[in-house]
């Protein structure tokens, strides 16, 4: 079984007893964390129920708070002396997941 999960703008597939890394979700170490926008849940008896059809619940535990790996931008046009490079960190948080049907 598995669910479709919108967190942070971002969609994710997700199954019971899954660890994901999502944006940064406030809370500590340890706490409960429900996830409200659930898009899809496929049981399994292989059928996939809407957003509508289900009434199934996502809920997760934070794991830890850690950061995403460096992405490098570089602005650089040709024939002159013109180059900018910056980086960018993003904050992360790992979520185990728990998925319950009614």
């Amino acid at each position: 079984m598995y669910a479709v999960i919108r967190s942070g703008g971002k969609q994710y597939r997700v199954a019971s007893g899954e660890t994901i890394q999502v944006e940064k979700l406030e809370g500590k170490i340890g706490h409960k964390v429900t996830f409200d926008d659930v898009l899809a849940v496929r049981t399994d008896d292989k059928k996939i129920l809407g957003a509508e059809e289900h009434k199934a619940k996502v809920t997760g535990k934070i794991v830890k708070h850690l950061r995403g790996p460096k992405l490098k931008t570089l602005k650089y046009k040709t024939g002159g002396q013109y180059k900018i490079q910056t980086g960018h960190r993003q904050n992360l948080t790992s979520v185990e997941v728990d998925i319950q049907l009614p």
